[in-house]
């Protein structure tokens, strides 16, 4: 008896059907969306080897697509058993996120990518709650050097040209 009442008071939005859960809506749209640019870079043609500098260039948005779509999988099946938490009005940080990437275009534009990228990495882990400052340098220093170990190593990228790229580069 008591089974049948639990169920009747949790009838409502756990009654719905998944494929009208805000969830499986999101990453419905998500995943269609990495598919139809996924079939897209199946048209790039392939540059010839002497003049590839790392890998073909139709392979990293494939690769960045399928890790998209496995990601979203992931996510959805984490929150079929974990509800998302509604938000009436989206967190200050949201909003200084925002602004952090509009910073970091003006600062990749006038000064250098380089430095875009550990500003960024910075201010959005400071403002979202880190406030340990050996971790903040850490996050400000090493992933932008991973970022740019793997552009310039593995995918044999050249990052624009700035006040600490022209270091590099000369």
């Amino acid at each position: 008896m008591n089974n049948v009442l639990d169920k009747k008071k949790r009838a409502g939005k756990d009654s719905l059907p998944f494929f009208l859960k805000a969830s499986f809506i999101v990453s419905l749209i998500i995943i269609t969306v990495s598919l139809f640019l996924l079939l897209a870079t199946l048209s790039f043609e392939t540059v010839p080897p002497i003049l590839n500098r790392g890998i073909q260039p139709a392979t990293f948005p494939k690769g960045l697509l399928i890790l998209i779509i496995f990601l979203t999988i992931i996510v959805y099946v984490v929150s079929l058993k974990i509800e998302w938490k509604k938000e009436e009005k989206l967190p200050k940080a949201f909003y200084i996120t925002l602004l952090n990437f509009i910073l970091f275009i003006i600062v990749a534009k006038i000064l250098d990518f380089f430095l875009a990228i550990s500003i960024l990495s910075l201010s959005v882990s400071y403002f979202w709650g880190e406030k340990r400052i050996v971790y903040l340098l850490l996050v400000s220093i090493v992933f932008p050097a991973i970022v740019f170990i793997f552009f310039e190593t593995i995918l044999g990228l050249r990052f624009p040209p700035g006040i600490i790229t022209n270091i590099y580069y000369n």
